[in-house]
């Protein structure tokens, strides 16, 4: 699969962006074990114009993550051209609109997935951006609002004529947020459709090696995105990218896993600070299936969860792992 001249070769595997998550010692983790392209936290456009140190600090990208994608939301085309202006600088490898986060403080101001109750603003948007820029220029969206306009298939075409390189699709309305199911019958229609030329890449609940091969063989989309299944367990990208390859299933050991865990938090510090870094990482730490079916691990996880200082976590971690062997 190619996005413009990006050749992220076949059956690729993407890692979603997620705020608050994918920083850039994630994504990095990520692609060592076998993302083919890793996207940033999203940006506010808005927050980028205004130099919010916070925000700027997400355009930084390690050479050895690439290819990357940096994603930028707004509601208004004269800011989120400036950012992509902005980003572009940056140096990444793709810029990625997001149509598609649901939350309230971003779509409830009409951007992300509130722009689906605008598509004139969302296309505007996007002609604008791809014009402004010389690097490739992709969307990630949603099926529609909500389950009464489900608008995905033509608005994949009318995103096209804007000049788009690839979109993804998240296979649920803003109305449903992350409940339900993902309807992948409905991100394999807009795949089906012959006027669409770009590359399709389907996202939501793949949480395993072989949903991401049954995404290929049964949907047809060109590329498959990872998202809440890679928090606080990266190796998931290890795994299926093995089945993808049509390789035989090799798990990482418990030591690796672990290994990598202390990684992010000690990444997690250097980037930030002691306090902050273990703030962040502890939505990796609560969602990691490392942590799960450890008899009577109740009271550890929360002593784990309330861990602020390096030394503190890393000893609570240590005995986790002698609970697991």
């Amino acid at each position: 699969m190619k996005i413009a001249n990006i050749d992220l070769g076949p059956r690729p595997v993407m890692l979603a962006p997620m705020e608050d998550v994918t920083d850039r010692s994630f994504r990095l983790i990520c692609k060592e074990q076998g993302a083919s392209m890793v996207y940033t936290e999203f940006v506010s456009a808005d927050a980028l114009i205004r130099d919010i140190p916070t925000t700027v600090r997400k355009l930084s990208i390690d050479p050895g993550e690439r290819p990357t994608a940096i994603q930028i939301y707004g509601r208004e085309i004269e800011p989120m051209v400036e950012a992509a202006k902005i980003v572009e600088q940056a140096g990444p490898d793709i810029i990625d609109i997001n149509f598609g986060c649901p939350v309230k403080k971003v779509a409830g101001k009409g951007a992300g997935a509130g722009m689906l109750r605008d598509i004139p603003k969302m296309l505007s948007i996007t002609r604008a951006v791809v014009e402004a820029v010389k690097l490739p220029v992709t969307v990630k969206t949603r099926l529609g609002w909500d389950h009464n306009s489900k608008i995905i298939v033509e608005l994949a075409e009318q995103l096209q004529d804007c000049g788009i390189a690839a979109l993804t699709v998240h296979g649920r309305t803003r109305s449903q947020m992350y409940s339900g199911e993902a309807d992948w019958e409905m991100i394999a229609r807009v795949k089906e459709n012959q006027r669409l030329t770009i590359p399709v890449i389907g996202n939501g609940d793949i949480t395993s090696p072989e949903l991401a091969v049954s995404a290929f063989d049964r949907y047809g989309v060109d590329g498959v995105m990872v998202g809440r299944a890679s928090i606080g367990a990266p190796w998931i990208f290890h795994d299926i990218s093995r089945a993808l390859r049509g390789e035989e299933p090799a798990p990482l050991s418990d030591s690796v896993k672990f290994d990598l865990i202390r990684r992010q938090v000690k990444e997690s510090i250097d980037r930030i600070d002691e306090y902050r870094g273990i703030l962040h990482i502890r939505r990796h730490l609560a969602a990691s299936p490392l942590f799960k079916g450890i008899p009577h691990f109740r009271d550890t996880r929360i002593k784990m969860l309330r861990a602020d200082t390096f030394d503190e976590l890393m000893e609570i971690l240590a005995e986790v792992q002698a609970l697991r062997e």
